[in-house]
């Protein structure tokens, strides 16, 4: 990070927190709550309950600053900064420390891009080294495409977006404004179907539909998004997807989704909106899954879900009632013991 120096009353300013404590203190760096020396700025999202472990990491820090939510019960003595969102205004302290970041050093096309004579570029675009741009590309204003990216034959890339390296993007795939694909993301790859005879023998079904991303997306690096059989595979506006995340062909992901690492989709699964799904989930194929849900890490979706709420396991329930099946688990040895003994005092002889 640069060396830069900030007073908690400048923090205070750039992050529209209310300051408790010295506004000419002065602040150099960020960190957590556990290394933070005293020159430095820290931040704590959750509330500060009984005697958990945020509270103690609070008593115990050395922070110069830290942000906490409004509401938040204060230490005496300490300088704080209260905001409706401390995360958001810890992020940008952290990025007025580091300062403006460049995704890449180049401008305009590289000369070792591969760019077809029937493209349309806007303004300030940006083509990295040994990105290959094929026929019939629209790219709009201020879009950086990283090196070794390939864009296929007929695509449209919005304004105001960013590919990193080696990004793929496959023919006719439509991406929005403002989307952000992290690096190794494959973009329209075929779905995965096939007939199979009566020998079993597999024969390949083409895969003539397109992926369709829309405004303010971002898709993790090494993501694979499918292209669909006959339609559209689309990712609704908004929705942000972690690394290693397959999404089969014709699926509908709606808006502002949030679908975290080494989750898989099985394809013509519809997702609604505000859906939030945790590491390592499996949903099965031509399923709907209901606005506002939320699904536990390492859960199995096998049927639709038409209400929203918050669902855990395998198959994926209720999330109360997959807490409650973990506890009965856990407690099996002892039923079964039970169980035993039961079976003994009722064997025995009627007097």
């Amino acid at each position: 990070m640069n060396k830069r120096v900030f007073t908690l009353a400048e923090l205070a300013e750039l992050t529209k927190s209310r300051l408790v404590g010295d506004p000419n203190y002065k602040i150099t760096n960020v960190a957590d709550l556990e290394s933070a020396s005293s020159e430095d700025a820290s931040f704590l999202s959750n509330p500060l309950h009984g005697n958990s472990l945020y509270e103690k990491a609070m008593q115990t820090s050395k922070a110069g600053v830290v942000f906490v939510p409004s509401n938040q019960q204060l230490i005496p003595n300490r300088n704080f900064l209260l905001s409706d969102d401390p995360s958001r205004a810890f992020q940008q302290t952290v990025e007025a420390f580091v300062g403006e970041i460049k995704y890449t050093g180049f401008k305009g096309i590289h000369p070792s891009a591969i760019v077809h004579g029937d493209v349309s570029l806007g303004k300030n675009i940006v083509i990295g080294p040994h990105a290959v741009i094929d026929e019939g590309v629209s790219v709009g204003d201020n879009t950086v495409i990283g090196a070794g990216c390939y864009i296929g034959p007929n695509t449209v890339i919005g304004y105001d977006c960013l590919l990193h390296p080696k990004v793929t993007v496959r023919e006719r795939c439509q991406i929005g404004n403002r989307v952000i694909i992290q690096p190794g993301a494959v973009i329209g790859s075929c779905g995965f179907g096939y007939t199979t005879d009566a020998q079993g023998k597999h024969t390949k079904l083409n895969q003539v539909g397109i992926v369709s991303i829309e405004d303010d997306v971002e898709i993790g690096a090494n993501t694979t998004i499918d292209r669909s059989r006959f339609k559209s595979t689309v990712i609704g506006m908004g929705t942000k997807i972690d690394n290693l995340v397959q999404i089969g062909h014709g699926v509908v992901i709606g808006r502002y989704n949030i679908i975290v690492a080494q989750t898989g989709i099985a394809g013509s699964t519809t997702t609604g909106n505000y859906v939030v799904i945790a590491g390592q989930v499996a949903i099965a194929g031509h399923l709907t899954i209901a606005d506002k849900t939320m699904i536990a890490g390492r859960s199995g979706v096998s049927k639709s879900i038409t209400k929203s709420g918050k669902y855990g396991g395998i198959p994926a329930v209720p999330l109360h009632e997959y807490n409650r099946n973990s506890v009965f688990l856990r407690n099996i040895e002892t039923y079964i013991e039970q169980i035993k003994e039961l079976q003994k005092l009722c064997s025995r002889p009627q007097a």
